[in-house]
């Protein structure tokens, strides 16, 4: 317990910066209309794409027959970053989806 609140007192600027951006990005992303969805969403996925490839790097940088902070990091970046890419283009085709013109029968 005595190691986590040295690690919190050490990095508490850090801690406070990753907290208020979460707090500024659900404040914009709830207020981004559905028009600007689809370019955003584009945007998200090439920082998730770029996410990906970082943790590819970092495992295979890293010594995989040791179980370590830098093989769970990797691992994790790769899974919710392909996640989210995936993620991001189902969303991105329904949103256009409600934009093209239905077929007369």
């Amino acid at each position: 317990m005595e190691q986590l609140l040295h690690f919190f007192d050490a990095n508490k600027e850090a801690i406070f910066v990753i907290v208020l951006s979460v707090f500024l990005g659900i404040e914009v992303i709830s207020n981004v209309p559905s028009v600007l969805h689809t370019p955003l969403m584009s945007g998200a996925n090439a920082i998730s794409g770029v996410i990906i490839i970082g943790g590819i790097i970092l495992l295979g940088h890293a010594d995989l027959s040791k179980f370590t902070l830098e093989v769970v990091l990797g691992i994790l970046a790769v899974l919710f970053g392909t996640l989210n890419v995936a993620g991001g283009f189902v969303v991105t085709d329904r949103m256009l989806e409600m934009f093209r013109k239905k077929k007369r029968n």
